[in-house]
């Protein structure tokens, strides 16, 4: 995965999510929420753990990016933190908790990862952007 190969078939630059999949109810909602996202044509759920770990190719396909969505479960904001780390700014960021959800309190339901996927397809709908979403 690396550069430009990351572009959708039209030629645009890809909308990246970056979804905090950390281990409690909220980080799989946040990681369920971003494969349907990237389903559905929103986006396309991206490797967090790659840009901890600076994978070139990883980071050079992020830079590239269009849009950068963090998808945060809780308020340690480990997407958002590890992309400002990493020197990543101006990316939009979608935190389970500013939404009612509460770590420890929020199954993974259906319902909640669907509505997550809504919220964070909005957010991206709200940017510029071509045939990724």
């Amino acid at each position: 995965m690396a550069g430009n190969k990351e572009a959708c078939p039209c030629g645009t630059k890809p909308r990246l999510i970056f979804p905090c999949s950390g281990a409690s109810d909220v980080g799989e909602i946040a990681d369920r929420a971003a494969r349907k996202m990237t389903r559905d044509g929103a986006g396309k759920m991206y490797c967090l753990a790659g840009i901890g770990g600076r994978v070139s190719g990883i980071m050079a396909s992020t830079a590239a990016a269009d849009i950068i969505l963090a998808i945060d479960g809780c308020p340690h904001d480990c997407a958002r933190n590890t992309l400002e780390q990493a020197g990543f700014k101006g990316f939009l960021q979608l935190r389970l908790s500013d939404i009612g959800l509460v770590k420890g309190k929020s199954a993974a339901t259906q319902e909640r990862v669907a509505a997550v996927a809504a919220k964070g397809a909005e957010k991206l709908a709200g940017k510029r952007g071509g045939c990724c979403g």
